[in-house]
Formats: structure tokens, sequence, C-alpha cells
């Protein structure tokens, strides 16, 4: 039986993993078996971060949420539970944008969320 060099295929799929690694530093992008493990953790880590991203806008909503709601007297907590009390359907995004770039629109909110509480 001839010795199977693997030939076409075999150059595919490692030109396949050497043009992922480009831009990595020293042998990571030109040596195969470093690229491999390479690629294969920076796609571990990509998989990872979209969903790290989700959380940390989350987070980054809140803080935002809360720091416009204490100007009007609410802590987060209760300033979302009045929301909840007053069906007020908004998600933390759109919250978190008002209260950045519409100050009067999110006072309104606030207001809305004052009566329902009261």
């Amino acid at each position: 039986m001839p010795r199977a060099k693997g030939g076409p295929k075999t150059r595919r799929r490692r030109k396949k993993v050497l043009k992922l690694a480009k831009g990595f530093w020293g042998g990571k992008h030109r040596l195969f078996r470093t690229a491999t493990e390479t690629v294969d953790k920076a796609l571990g880590y990509a998989y990872r971060d979209r969903r790290q991203k989700k959380r940390d806008f989350r987070v980054l909503w809140i803080a935002r949420i809360n720091a416009a709601v204490r100007l009007h007297g609410f802590s987060y907590s209760t300033f979302i539970n009045g929301l909840k009390k007053a069906g007020v359907q908004l998600d933390r995004k759109v919250l978190a944008d008002l209260a950045v770039n519409d100050p009067a629109g999110f006072a309104k909110i606030a207001e809305t969320v004052r009566q329902a509480a009261a």
C-alpha cells in the first residue's frame, strides 16, 4: 500500500488554520502546531466572550439607570419595582439610553413611577 502524504486536503486544512492565526505573535502565526493550539484557544475565548459581552452590557445599563434614578430620589431596586407596578414595559437598554441621552424623558418616567408608588 502506498504512503499517503495528504496532499491538497492537508494543505487546505493547514492553510485554513494559518489564515485564522494571521496576526498572532511569533511562531503562532507561522507554525502549524502552535497555530492550531492558539486558534483553538482564541475560538474558545470568542465563544465565551460573546456571552460575557451580554452580561457586561447589562451591568453597564444597570449602573447608568442607578445613577440617573438617584437624582430623582429612588434606589435602583425601588425604581424597577415601581416600573413593574406602573406597567411600564421598557427594558434596561432603553432606560439606560434615555437616562444618558434624554434626561427630560427619563424624568417623566421617574414621575410615572413616583405616582404608581404613591
